[in-house]
């Protein structure tokens, strides 16, 4: 009874946040399911592995839907011995996206635990993180690995912080389960950003430890860390091994050319800086984490009836549908930086009051790595709005210039925030705090919050100009009038929800005064302020995420409805891809859905077919299209929509050529394809030069090679040469894929910076090639070892923390 006593609290509030998630995400009672759009192209990009899986009990580790050829890596393949995912789909038991929100509160609830914080507090505290805005628009869009990653990062923080208070073992088990999870959730650049939180933690406790002359034992809690760290990393060893050999080949890697299609020299390593910093924060801009709507909400704000900009259009002779069809095409309210902003990413007014009140209340390296966190997350964020900070990173930070979208540092931010909102709130209700700190504290943060939104809503016309980047096109497209509506409802929205948070944080100061002055008891503030917490962030979050954005089951597992184009493609059995021209090719999986594709959508590409698409098949080179075997377009047809249009000029799925052009760099690759007739001479670089023996092939007039037999992970060709001959495949070279003639491995070569050659000798054979990835065979007997060690471990700890109880129960005897 005493054991039950004793976690029932904490059961009860599992409880609450399952009730929460559901209640927020209520469809799903139903069976509803969330369209998100990037799960919409993930569904179309991973519809061929996931039928193939169903056929055939098989992985196979390749997909032909997408980029012409591509590994499943990234598209949620499933590793043997991945036990870690087993873990967290059982944490995850909620249907999604529920889930997500409920592997937020739990998260962040443990950490608050383990900072000693009373489990009421950190109730309403978890509900605060999991509710924060900009968490809920990432499950909105479909970000879904972004919020699995976000979701364990306390988790990580929770077992860092255990070691640091010597609970090693405890500490060791957390740390080693939550960052497997962490690095399992597969989103490597919210992993980094917690790296990089980390690092000030690191060196806030590194400081402290030396003021204190403890340097030993922090060393101690580093080497534990470590070790916990490099064992969760072999519990994933299967997916990192496979990741990092495929970010060698994606548009994350470096593919060998320094040119650019312009014929200009590449500055940069990675990602192109524009492209990094297109997503940055503009500094004024980060005022919405308290003011909702502080730059004009979203990109695609709804907009009222009786706005100035509808009475504006009215004026010019619009009715009410055309008003309403033109404001839903345009940037509406936003005017901040960003091309696109789905919603504001706002923590919350009462979130922000009390982390200003835990800056008076906390002291020590808890507050000085939070503060840290908040400020290195910010900075970063603003991106290209502070450029040589920016640049810095960049150029000298390892792996930074791996990721884009710099604006989304700022989760370190709203994980942060929230914690020191909370121990802030905890110290303030702790006796051992003097009333005077208290009150002095609540004054401080009241001024300071309230009175920079008291100064907004009073000055907001001498510090804010509501000019947008767009509006100079809107002036052009519908007068100056429209724009100066435009402005005006804009500082409608802003004065609005100035006034909102104003009034939140007055109500919550007040709350904190009625305590000071023995008023309200403690748990009727927590409980006020609990509310003020659900209040000040579901309202927001409802008008972005609400029950509008789920469909019935039926529509969310068919998210592609085939058009004429498709059907009329369909009805060919045959092996070859298809060019969808009907949409941005190369932003968009509709084609991957029922058709081998040269497109897709994805965030890391393959790199070289990038290249061919930025130097070749963008400005409309047909034999680049021919190589790839695209025997059919898909053509946008404003009459008859999308129309099929058959390529005859398709050199088919292999072909013998005449002659080899080798070449030594890989810009002379690429170049080399412009003026070479690719059908009769492939470019091999020299250094695969022992691959093949000569360069002139005498081409058979009879000589074939036919596929005879194709799956994602196999394929089977049947040649006839009366000569040696040299073929070439209009498949991805890649590694992991092995060659057989007849029966008996052989080594093959890249050409024409992409494809697949072989030289095949004379005479009748079956020609194979079979996705057998070395890294997966690798990585999962390391990650079969490493969870076999870890069971060990655990089972070791348990009877040592057994035996240590026992030998301190005789001692007190």
């Amino acid at each position: 009874m005493a054991l039950l006593k004793r976690f029932l609290p904490h059961i009860l509030v599992v409880i609450g946040f399952i009730i929460a998630s559901l209640a927020y995400f209520n469809p799903v009672l139903s069976g509803k399911k969330m369209l998100q759009n990037d799960i919409v192209q993930y569904t179309g990009m991973a519809k061929q592995q996931i039928d193939f899986r169903a056929q055939t009990g098989e992985e196979p580790f390749w997909t032909d839907s997408a980029f012409g050829g591509m590994p499943t890596y990234q598209l949620g393949a499933q590793y043997p011995h991945h036990y870690i995912k087993n873990l967290d789909r059982i944490i995850r038991f909620l249907p999604r996206p529920a889930d997500y929100l409920f592997l937020y509160f739990i998260g962040f609830y443990i950490l608050l635990l383990v900072l000693k914080v009373d489990y009421k507090l950190a109730f309403i505290g978890s509900l605060a993180f999991g509710f924060s805005t900009y968490f809920i628009i990432i499950l909105g869009v479909g970000h879904n690995a972004k919020a699995h990653a976000i979701g364990y990062m306390p988790l990580v923080l929770s077992g860092i912080l255990l070691i640091f208070r010597k609970k090693y073992s405890l500490g060791f088990i957390l740390l080693t389960l939550s960052m497997a999870l962490e690095i399992a959730a597969n989103h490597f650049q919210m992993t980094y950003y917690l790296l990089l939180l980390v690092i000030v933690l690191g060196i806030a406790y590194l400081v402290d430890a030396y003021r204190k002359k403890v340097l030993p034992a922090y060393f101690k809690a580093i080497g534990i860390m470590v070790g916990a760290v490099l064992l969760s990393l072999l519990l994933n060893a299967t997916s990192l091994m496979a990741t990092r050999e495929y970010t060698q080949y994606s548009t994350r890697g470096d593919t060998g050319i320094t040119i650019t299609p312009t014929g200009s020299i590449k500055e940069e390593q990675g990602l192109d800086y524009g492209y990094i910093t297109e997503y940055s924060y503009g500094i004024l801009e980060t005022f919405n984490v308290f003011i909702p709507r502080f730059m004009g909400g979203s990109a695609s704000e709804e907009v009222d009836d009786d706005a100035e900009i509808i009475q504006e259009l009215y004026k010019m002779g619009a009715t009410p549908d055309q008003a309403k069809m033109a404001v839903q095409q345009l940037p509406t309210y936003y005017w901040g930086d960003q091309p696109y902003v789905g919603a504001p990413a706002y923590i919350g007014a009462t979130v922000i009051f009390l982390f200003v009140l835990g800056i008076f209340l906390i002291r020590g390296r808890l507050k000085w790595w939070l503060v840290g966190g908040v400020v290195l997350s910010l900075v970063l964020s603003w991106g290209k709005n502070l450029d040589f900070v920016t640049r810095f990173f960049v150029e000298y930070v390892p792996l930074y210039n791996k990721f884009r979208a710099v604006s989304s540092i700022q989760v370190i931010a709203e994980l942060c925030m929230p914690v020191l909102a909370i121990v802030g709130l905890c110290r303030f209700f702790d006796p051992d705090i003097s009333k005077e700190q208290k009150i002095k504290g609540l004054k401080y943060a009241t001024a300071i919050v309230g009175g920079l939104a008291l100064i907004f809503l009073l000055f907001k016309n001498v510090f804010l100009d509501f000019s947008g980047p767009m509006d100079r096109y809107l002036i052009d497209g519908y007068g100056p009038d429209f724009v100066r509506a435009l402005k005006e409802d804009r500082k409608s929205v802003f004065t609005s929800d100035t006034i909102r948070s104003l009034v939140l944080i007055l109500l919550l100061a007040a709350s904190c005064w009625a305590f000071m002055t023995n008023k309200l008891q403690r748990v009727w503030v927590i409980t006020i302020i609990g509310v003020l917490f659900i209040v000040d962030l579901t309202f927001v979050n409802w008008d972005y995420v609400n029950s509008d954005n789920f469909i019935s089951k039926r529509a969310f597992d068919r998210p592609f409805v085939a058009n004429k184009a498709d059907k009329d493609i369909l009805k060919d059995t045959g092996h070859f891809r298809v060019y969808d021209l009907s949409a941005n090719p190369f932003n968009s999986a509709r084609a991957s859905y029922f058709h081998n594709a040269l497109g897709g959508y994805h965030a890391a590409k393959p790199g070289r077919v990038r290249d061919l698409y930025e130097f070749y098949i963008a400005k409309g080179d047909v034999d680049i299209l021919n190589m790839f075997n695209v025997k059919y377009f898909i053509l946008a047809d404003e009459e008859q929509g999308p129309m099929a249009r058959i390529n005859d000029q398709a050199y088919g799925n292999a072909w013998f050529v005449q002659s080899l052009k080798e070449v030594t760099t890989a810009n002379d690759e690429i170049l080399a394809l412009e003026d070479l007739a690719l059908q009769s001479s492939a470019v091999v670089n020299t250094d695969q030069q022992q691959l093949y023996t000569k360069t002139n092939f005498n081409l058979d007039g009879m000589a074939s090679i036919k596929l005879t037999s194709h799956q994602p992970n196999e394929l089977v060709y049947q040649t006839n040469n009366s000569n040696e001959g040299f073929a070439v495949f209009s498949e991805i070279y890649y590694p992991g894929w092995q060659a057989y003639i007849d029966g008996k491995p052989v080594d093959h070569l890249q050409v024409n910076y992409t494809l697949r050659g072989l030289q095949i000798p004379k005479g009748s054979h079956t020609v194979t090639f079979t996705f057998e990835p070395a890294v997966v065979q690798q990585g999962s007997l390391i990650t079969l070892i490493s969870s076999v060690l870890f069971v060990v471990l655990l089972i070791g700890l348990v009877f040592y923390r057994i035996k240590q109880g026992k030998l301190l129960l005789a001692s007190h005897k």
